[in-house]
């Protein structure tokens, strides 16, 4: 079987948007669509360990969970193969042991509790940026559809897993791919009343992230491309371009160590970003 789509429920309305998504990005890209539940049982986490009430409580309120959104899917996308799982364990740790093998995970940006507030805190700094897999945070609110996916591309890092999934993400689509460079004149620099040719240097950017996808441009000849090259804060610019896209791909960054984590631009995007936020990690 393919892999499939996972994707993290707990049952609130933040949670159900990102199972809708999720859905319909596993019928784009012919998938099938796996969903998970984090039973968290306090202060017990080890299932031969906890009370027998509270563990049936928690797992009887779990499946239901589970149920509902399943029914939801099921007559949504009746065509769509659609498999379950409860876990007891941690939400980090869940979703990571059932995306293992997935193509993509996708989350809600807030809910109740077990996958709630992915950008709020632990559960950001454990999966986005350090899963082997794509990680998708979808907003609570649904957008207008725009045609269009946003990719932020560093040409001082490497980006062909980032722009991979870019392309394919709009090739599935059918959406054109604006691909964004977002640079800064380094404050030394300006200090120093050192003159900087910004023209030059946009086109050198500019030629450079053109290289980068060069190839995937062959592959996806069918997909619109745009450049924008722009002085400024990524995360500023980025979060501006996401007002009108459906979706934005950053890269994970990687550290000096060679850890790789979500990075200030990656977790600034996710607070702000107007729309699904997909975050690509480098160690793939």
């Amino acid at each position: 079987m393919s892999a499939p789509i996972v994707v993290g429920t707990d049952g609130s309305g933040v949670a159900e948007r990102a199972v809708a998504w999720a859905a319909a990005d596993a019928v784009r890209r012919h998938r099938p669509l796996h969903i998970v539940h984090a039973a968290r049982i306090w202060p017990y986490q080890v299932r031969r360990f906890a009370l027998p009430d509270e563990s049936e409580r928690v797992s009887h309120a779990g499946r239901a969970v589970l149920r509902e959104a399943e029914e939801h899917v099921r007559t949504r996308w009746p065509g769509l193969r659609v498999t379950t799982a409860l876990v007891v364990n941690t939400p980090p740790d869940a979703l990571r042991d059932e995306s293992e093998k997935a193509l993509e995970l996708v989350v809600g940006r807030r809910g109740h509790g077990g996958f709630a507030g992915l950008l709020l805190g632990s559960v950001s700094r454990r999966v986005a940026g350090h899963s082997a897999v794509p990680v998708v945070v979808v907003r609570g609110e649904a957008g207008p559809d725009h045609g269009e996916v946003a990719v932020g591309c560093d040409i001082e890092e490497e980006a062909n897993d980032v722009l991979e999934y870019a392309f394919d993400a709009a090739a599935v689509r059918g959406a054109r791919l604006r691909v964004v460079h977002a640079w800064q004149i380094a404050a030394s620099l300006a200090e120093s009343g050192y003159a900087v040719d910004e023209e030059q240097m946009n086109d050198e950017r500019r030629a450079g992230i053109i290289a980068a996808y060069a190839p995937l441009r062959e592959r996806h000849p069918l997909v619109e491309v745009v450049n924008d090259v722009l002085i400024g804060h990524p995360v500023s610019i980025l979060c501006k371009v996401s007002r009108a896209a459906d979706l934005l791909v950053v890269g994970a960054s990687r550290h000096r160590s060679g850890v790789p984590g979500l990075g200030s631009v990656g977790h600034g995007v996710i607070h702000h970003a107007e729309c699904p936020v997909a975050v690509i990690g480098r160690s793939r």
